[in-house]
């Protein structure tokens, strides 16, 4: 039987239609309504703000790194220069969005190693702003410029800039004076002002360059420029100049720095030279010493492990953190602490039967001289170093009273005015003892001390600051690098007092018995002062390396080499005017007089004598009224 047709509702149908109609037209126009929503709020209520984000797009701010001070000599010699470079920078926003890419293929075209690839990478992971170029390689050579020219195409967003980079034309001369710059690291751009070090990539690391980083590096320029889709710069929009740094002039001498080397030798040690009138350092010598253009674009690990790990120690700066203890050349303070205090008198003597018994005790302090010098008063007790006497001396002050006068002296603290490098020493006390070694002060430790020996460390600085302040009846100047910065002269925030003693005539009595050292016929440097046209005030000094035990004598010849006696010497001319003071310290050099001493005159004549050997006019004034020796 045939089934039924059924037939088509077609009324049915047609609401189901219109019912789907209404829904799309429902969810086209809420579609539209958010996309009108959208636009309102970019175009109007975000209209400010999406203008300047789109503008960034299109314009950036570029930084412009200022020309570094130059430094200079006292008479005009460049000591720090800046020379034209050409580095090799990458601007990350260009490169086409595979930087390790190009790296590598930069490489691949400068032949460059591994650890070199893996700079690139350290150096782009820094902070910085966008299109702002990255310097990968400084000092390019021509080859290497011509490598990347050549596949320029291969290298996107890499660019050949020319710069300026740090020049130093005397080299290892002035290598711990002057100091040197080096690459920005990673936790000292952190530390810096992210806009003034914009595109700089060198810092000061050490002595002059560090200390017044603030003044040499001037202040960031910039370009506002509009750039393309690509960051191709299209046009320039706005630009400002950076202002360079300060120029400095030291009051280093470049002829008497080289003349102190040329006196000092290949000899390990350091040689101080200072004005007694204005604390000017005229010469600052640290033997061995580097070439400091190594490290200004980035020294290799090779050579760095060379210069760290020598035994000779060129990168230590002897003259600022060496510690060594000063010997005799601080008994000219003693005698100013004994006179002063009234323990003695110059006329006050002392027998020497070669040693120094305490009260007591059967210990023996020995001198210098084992046979003993009789007996000795304050004169000869200089003039001859007479240990034996400075024991007793050293007793009679007590170590409180000798502290407190030594530290006047700026022995065992800092005393410079912009050497941030500098060691404060120890000038030691029992409170310092109780402190650091939970122990009481034996008599016994205040014996040596008298003689320079024992804890007491000293840098050759302030040995050369302590017998300035012996030249200038202590009058206090604070020795500094800096003449002037940008044409004006530093000031010292915080002077120190002049030593006032009860009776000015003992600056005079200690003179004596420091100019007897040079010019008495029994004065153990002599030989050192031999037909000088000026008069010289010097101390020797011997200091003992390692101990010696009680009783036995030094012999050199069982002694390692660096396990010997340093050497030590101080001095300051012409004695009745002192225009100069000397300190040299050389390692291991076993005999002051005899070593170190003639090193201060070489030095003092190269000061003090013009170009035929006479002594220059300004100096001459009382040259040639020399006190009698006392006798």
């Amino acid at each position: 039987m045939p089934q039924p047709i059924p037939l088509k509702d077609h009324e049915k149908e047609k609401h189901l239609v219109n019912r789907r109609l209404l829904a799309c037209a429902a969810l086209v126009f809420s579609l539209c309504a958010v996309l009108v929503g959208r636009l309102y709020v970019l175009q109007v209520v975000q209209h400010e703000q999406q203008s300047a984000v789109s503008e960034n797009n299109r314009v950036h701010v570029l930084p412009i790194a200022p020309e570094r001070g130059l430094i200079y000599d006292r008479n005009g010699v460049v000591l720090a220069d800046n020379k034209p470079s050409f580095d090799l920078t990458m601007t990350r926003e260009r490169a086409g969005g595979d930087t390790a890419k190009v790296l590598d293929t930069l490489a691949q075209v400068l032949g460059l190693g591994e650890d070199e690839r893996k700079q690139f990478d350290k150096d782009l992971r820094r902070g910085r702003k966008p299109f702002e170029p990255v310097t990968l390689m400084v000092g390019l050579s021509e080859e290497q410029i011509a490598l990347v020219a050549v596949n320029q195409f291969r290298l996107p967003g890499l660019e050949v800039e020319p710069q300026f980079i740090r020049e130093y034309p005397l080299a290892e001369h002035f290598a711990h004076s002057v100091g040197y710059v080096g690459r920005i690291n990673e936790k000292e751009a952190k530390a810096l002002d992210n806009t003034e070090y914009r595109g700089t990539q060198s810092i000061g690391k050490t002595g002059i360059e560090h200390f017044y980083e603030s003044q040499l590096h001037g202040h960031v320029g910039y370009e506002e420029v509009e750039t393309n889709a690509q960051g191709r710069v299209m046009r320039v929009l706005n630009h400002k100049d950076p202002t360079p740094g300060q120029d400095i002039v030291l009051t280093l001498d470049a002829h008497l720095q080289l003349a102190a080397e040329k006196a000092l030798g290949d000899r390990r040690g350091s040689v101080v030279v200072l004005d007694p009138a204005n604390g000017d350092v005229l010469a600052m010598v640290s033997n061995p010493s580097f070439d400091p253009n190594l490290f200004v674009k980035g020294i290799s690990y090779k050579q760095y492990a060379a210069l760290r790990d020598s035994i000779d120690r060129p990168l230590f700066n002897r003259v600022l953190r060496g510690l060594y203890a000063p010997g005799s050349t601080v008994k000219p303070e003693v005698a100013i602490a004994g006179l002063d205090s009234g323990v003695i008198t110059p006329g006050s003597r002392v027998f020497d039967p070669g040693y120094y018994e305490l009260p007591n005790y059967d210990h023996k302090y020995r001198n210098w001289n084992r046979s003993g010098d009789g007996w000795v008063d304050m004169y000869s007790a200089i003039m001859r170093s007479n240990d034996t006497y400075f024991y007793d001396l050293a007793h009679k002050l007590g170590i409180d009273r000798l502290h407190d006068y030594l530290a006047e002296f700026g022995l065992g603290q800092k005393v410079s005015l912009d050497m941030f490098e500098e060691a404060a020493g120890l000038m030691p006390s029992p409170e310092w003892k109780r402190a650091t070694r939970r122990q009481a002060w034996f008599p016994g430790e205040t014996l040596i001390l008298g003689i320079g020996q024992g804890y007491m460390q000293v840098t050759p600085l302030q040995l050369a600051q302590a017998t300035s302040l012996l030249a200038s009846k202590g009058v206090w100047h604070r020795p500094h690098l800096a003449m002037t910065v940008g044409g004006t002269a530093p000031l010292d925030p915080h002077p120190m007092p002049d030593i006032v003693l009860h009776d000015r005539h003992a600056w005079d009595q200690v003179s004596q018995g420091m100019q007897m050292v040079m010019h008495d016929p029994r004065g153990i440097a002599r030989a050192a002062a031999a037909g000088a046209q000026y008069r010289i005030a010097g101390k020797s000094g011997t200091a003992q390396v390692v101990a010696i035990r009680q009783g036995e004598r030094y012999n050199r010849e069982k002694t390692q080499e660096r396990h010997r006696d340093n050497a030590l010497f101080v001095g300051f001319a012409p004695a009745d005017h002192p225009s100069v003071v000397v300190a040299v310290m050389i390692e291991n050099g076993e005999a002051g007089g005899r070593v170190a001493g003639p090193v201060v005159r070489e030095v003092m004549d190269a000061y003090l004598l013009d170009e035929q050997g006479h002594l220059k006019p300004e100096y001459a004034g009382g040259a040639g009224a020399h006190a009698a020796p006392h006798s």
